[in-house]
């Protein structure tokens, strides 16, 4: 056929030219055509909930080469089974199969650092090789369990890194003073509940060397009336240069390793296979690039893990090439370890009173911080990520902070118009009624954490207003927009538990007083809920064609279930047992991740 025919016909030009394109795709002359699988392991199930509407639910699913390739019963997979060898799988043959869960919004580096250093929460904490820390109840119990603590570290150099301290529990802000009380030698620092925070007493100050005049025009740092620092560093700023300091103490990269593990297991243990990293590189871009792939490459681990590039990390260490750095990290790209995206910071933190409120601001009538002071400059720190087609998520959570983050994708629209750009709001911690239209009329994804009102609405509710607190999230308006929506724990902010996240949303209740509901007309079913730790979740990632449903193509990632959250009493989804989950085929039971090992 010559050229003035095809042009004749343009949709037979069309045709031809997409013909010729997939046919060398990969750089070959002739089509790539998959391999016949070698074998076949089917999986029975009591019920397979697939999260794909064509064919909801199963009964088996046939497996190849670590993906799936086709769901149905038993008899539907003849088409397969008649032709290749297989073999038939009953361990869970009276279980329950879902998509294996996805944490849409982690940090298994991160909370690995912080749940094995010392722990002092005030609400219970999980620990999955070993009884949960109860928590401590006020500050007197916090100063206590510090000086518990110092005593039994016998090297008296040797520094103090306590993490879980929260704010708004406790009402008071710790400062060297405070922390001085506790030892006025050894270096003690403690990093708050919300990662956001660090407070240094004396010897720390000097052991890292920290003056009045390196942080006098630092936001977040706070001073005595001397000018000398009180050891308050406040917000991502101020809590990112305390990492610098003292970097080779808490990223000591002897115990990394152990750390990701603990993190892989507290994961999997709830049904995790997919977890994200939001904030990738923002403590050492070359050692989280190593411990990754350790850990991705390690049998003894059982997650896939999606890093999302920081993207201010990456500016301030390559400059005008870290748009090229961050694409140049697709080229590790395996399927256990996927790097996709950018993420930047706009406001601060939610649990610890420090996200930017307006109209009103908190009841003592302070604001927050934030860290870009217009929409303007917003969009001009996004702008080079957004031109070259970047996914960009947002930590965002005051009304204040969120309004401005939708105002500068606004601009960004303005400026280069994109559809499907996934432009995610990350936490969406107290959005305004209207926030949630301009998410849907601007094209946003969100990704909520419902922590903010399931673990906190009885603390904050002195802090924000008991409205506010109450409708954290507003997970029942996004919905009713059509926004698509996920859930996340932002682990260590609270435990990696998607089925407690769902029981959350579903019931409006708190986890620790049961004692009312918090605005329940916020609620949505369990189907929408389950949705937003799968498919959706995935979505909001942009992993949706890889991971987040039982479909055929998908990576056989599995979460193994005793019960199923659809059809259970609601109030009892949170205590379904996991027993199992499947990694590309693979099968891990909880059993095995109870304990430490080698990787």
């Amino acid at each position: 056929m010559n050229p003035p025919t095809l042009f004749k016909y343009p949709s037979l030009a069309i045709w031809f030219a997409c013909l010729s394109f997939s046919s060398q795709a990969q750089g070959h002359g002739e089509p790539v055509y998959m391999s016949a699988p070698k074998k076949i392991t089917v999986f029975v199930a009591k019920k397979i909930v697939t999260m794909d509407p064509a064919i909801p639910s199963a009964s088996a699913v046939a497996v190849a080469d670590g993906k799936i390739l086709s769901v149905g019963s038993l008899d539907q997979l003849k088409p397969w089974l008649d032709k290749y060898p297989h073999e038939i799988n009953q361990q869970f043959a009276d279980k329950i199969l879902y998509p294996g869960f996805v944490e849409a919004h982690g940090h298994p580096l991160l909370g690995g650092i912080t749940q094995t250093s010392l722990p002092l929460t005030a609400q219970p904490l999980p620990n999955p090789w070993g009884p949960a820390f109860s928590g401590v109840a006020d500050l007197a119990a916090a100063i206590a369990k510090l000086k518990e603590y110092s005593a039994a570290i016998k090297d008296p150099a040797e520094p103090l890194l306590s993490w879980g301290y929260d704010i708004a529990a406790m009402g008071e802000i710790p400062d060297r003073k405070m922390l001085d009380q506790v030892s006025n030698t050894r270096a003690i620092l403690v990093w708050d509940s919300s990662e956001h925070n660090f407070f240094l007493n004396s010897a720390a100050l000097a052991k890292y060397g920290v003056t009045a005049e390196a942080i006098k025009n630092m936001i977040g740092a706070g001073f005595e009336k001397d000018g000398s620092s009180n050891g308050q560093f406040l917000g991502a700023v101020a809590s990112q240069y305390v990492n610098e300091v003292a970097g080779k103490d808490l990223l000591n990269p002897e115990k990394l390793p152990t750390a990701m593990l603990y993190s892989n297991d507290l994961a999997q243990q709830n049904g995790i296979t997919s977890y994200s990293e939001m904030t990738f590189g923002i403590l050492n871009i070359a050692l989280e690039t190593a411990i990754f792939k350790k850990i991705s490459e390690s049998n003894a681990t059982s997650l896939r893990l999606f890093p999302v590039a920081h993207a201010d990390s990456f500016t301030a260490k390559y400059g005008a090439q870290a748009v090229a750095e961050v694409q140049k990290l697709k080229t590790l790209n395996t399927d256990r370890l996927m790097f996709n995206g950018v993420k930047f910071i706009g406001d601060d933190a939610y649990l610890a009173n420090t996200m930017m409120l307006q109209n009103p601001s908190y009841t003592d009538w302070h604001k927050g911080l934030i860290f870009y002071a217009t929409p303007a400059d917003y969009a001009k720190a996004m702008l080079p990520w957004w031109k070259a087609g970047f996914q960009i998520h947002l930590h965002t959570n005051g009304n204040a902070g969120i309004a401005n983050t939708l105002s500068a994708l606004q601009l960004l629209q303005d400026e280069k118009p994109r559809f499907d750009h996934r432009f995610t709001l990350q936490h969406f911690g107290l959005p305004t009624s209207m926030n949630v239209k301009k998410v849907k009329a601007l094209g946003a994804v969100v990704s909520v954490n419902p922590a903010y009102f399931y673990t906190r609405a009885g603390i904050q509710a002195k802090d924000v207003g008991h409205d506010r607190v109450s409708y954290a999230t507003r997970v029942g308006d996004l919905v009713r927009e059509g926004v698509v929506v996920s859930l996340h724990s932002d682990n260590p902010v609270a435990p990696p538990m998607p089925l407690t996240e769902v029981w959350a949303v579903v019931n409006r209740l708190n986890l620790y007083t049961g004692d009312q509901k918090w605005a329940p007309a916020q609620a949505i079913t369990v189907q929408q809920a389950m949705r937003m730790v799968t498919i959706d979740a995935a979505y909001t990632l942009g992993q949706e064609d890889l991971i987040g449903s039982i479909e055929p193509g998908k990576f056989a990632d599995f979460a193994v279930l005793d019960d199923d959250p659809m059809t259970v009493d609601s109030i009892k989804i949170k205590d379904i047992p996991v027993v199992a989950t499947i990694l590309g085929g693979r099968i891990i039971l909880v059993s095995e991740t109870k304990k430490p090992r080698p990787l």
